[in-house]
């Protein structure tokens, strides 16, 4: 897996201060995405061993509060576990809340099993493509109106979308 950036003090994506991991490769190419140098699965560098251990090592900071996972597409990222492997090693080790963005939708995601086992991961699922005819600037953590902010651990549980508030 590649990775277009990391923000180890995010204040932009999510509520209070985060660690926010921008992964390469999505190929829903969004009318209006502004990440389009983020598209390219080869975009950035390698995610290696080396650079999850100092991701995690910024998350245990007690002025972080949680995780940010943005793209490119992070739901694109089931060739290989290293995905996966640092959202389970996130639970593990900080116990802190992870947020994602996908342009799939919770529906989508559920349905296919790579994809749910990262879901299972997650506390905070931010879904849908974005769409330029929606797109509203006053929206908190979205760009346009259809996407939704999801308690994916509920939802999950309860096997139906509960919207966060």
């Amino acid at each position: 897996m590649n990775y277009a950036q990391i923000r180890k003090l995010d204040v932009t994506n999510g509520p209070d201060i985060r660690t926010t991991l921008f992964v390469s490769g999505c190929t829903h190419n969004c009318e209006g995405c502004f990440n389009k140098d983020q598209q390219n699965f080869s975009y950035g560098n390698e995610f290696t061993k080396e650079k999850e251990d100092e991701f995690i090592s910024y998350t245990l900071n007690p002025h972080v509060k949680g995780v940010n996972i943005l793209g490119g597409e992070p739901m694109q990222q089931i060739k290989d576990g290293t995905l996966l492997n640092l959202l389970r090693r996130i639970k593990k080790e900080t116990n802190k809340p992870i947020w994602l963005w996908s342009g799939y939708t919770f529906e989508e995601i559920i349905n296919n099993p790579k994809r749910l086992e990262l879901l299972n991961e997650v506390d905070v699922l931010i879904d849908g493509k974005f769409q330029i005819a929606n797109r509203n600037i006053m929206l908190k953590y979205r760009g346009s109106s259809n996407q939704r902010v999801i308690d994916a651990s509920k939802s999950l549980k309860e096997n139906k979308v509960i919207e966060l508030k």
